[in-house]
């Protein structure tokens, strides 16, 4: 079965209204429309998904701003209309997911232009380093900044790091039993001598683990120079954040992975008034 974003918009609202909002179930049954509001600069994702979940409360909802639009503070992202009860109650849900989507969106957006300013081909990528339950849409919010998905479960390619080869210490083997699988291959190496060997034993993706750019630039120079470059990407990872991602650009290398994407979220200030 395949992943299903609207039953997952049920469990997080779900978990937030328990056995039922007590406190707006006080109120009178009345219409209400209320727009969710910025008060900080953004680019815009998850749009699509807090109309989803003010939908199980049978609101209707539009979107002003879809996903990947620039947004100034205090401009409306989206307008809802129902009972008031129901609004109140799918409010907090909403607006978590729609501030961390915003977020991830806004930074990747950011990094994504600087990487443009040296007409970089080098990509930026999301890591698996995400909230259990989230990265789903974690995903779609770099994707919609412009970066990549990556992996999005372990099913999609095979990934061989250090404790895979401390469990089986062979990485002949391993790589032999990969091939056989017909997915796409990376290796995580620590040294340039373990990137030439993973190279010519047919890795897809040679990720070089906390080099640091001077040791990036001497490994593409040495596959290169053994003509071991043209069939595989370099992916670079570890330590890299705003400061230094230009840096590791200028090395040539073909992706950017960084954790920090999901998992040091900053949320866009957003709140929800009623008109």
């Amino acid at each position: 079965m395949g992943f299903k974003p609207n039953q997952e918009l049920q469990k997080f609202l779900a978990e937030d209204l328990g056995s039922g909002d007590i406190t707006s179930n006080l109120l009178e049954r009345k219409q209400i429309t209320a727009q969710i509001i910025t008060r900080q600069h953004a680019v815009v994702s998850g749009g699509v998904f807090a109309k989803q979940i003010f939908s199980l409360k049978k609101c209707k909802t539009r979107i002003i701003k879809k996903d990947g639009m620039r947004v100034k503070p205090n401009q409306v992202i989206l307008e809802v209309k129902g009972d008031a009860s129901a609004i109140l109650s799918c409010e907090r849900t909403a607006l978590n997911l729609l501030s961390r989507m915003c977020g991830i969106t806004t930074k990747t957006d950011q990094l994504c232009r600087l990487l443009k300013k040296i007409n970089s081909k080098t990509k930026l990528f999301a890591t698996r380093k995400t909230a259990p339950g989230l990265r789903y849409f974690d995903k779609i919010a770099v994707e919609v900044g412009g970066g990549e998905k990556h992996r999005m479960t372990l099913s999609d390619m095979i990934m061989f790091k250090d404790n895979h080869f401390a469990v089986e210490n062979s990485i002949f083997k391993l790589i032999k039993k990969a091939k056989k699988t017909g997915k796409k291959i990376e290796v995580e190496v620590e040294s340039e001598k373990d990137a030439i060997l993973v190279a010519t034993l047919g890795a897809d993706i040679i990720m070089l683990d906390n080099f640091t750019p001077k040791k990036i630039k001497n490994t593409i120079r040495s596959l290169e120079d053994l003509k071991l470059k043209k069939n595989i990407k370099i992916e670079a990872s570890g330590r890299i954040n705003e400061k230094n991602i230009l840096q590791y650009a200028k090395t040539g290398v073909d992706m950017i992975s960084m954790g920090e994407l999901t998992n040091s979220v900053q949320g866009i200030d957003l709140s929800l008034e009623i008109s």
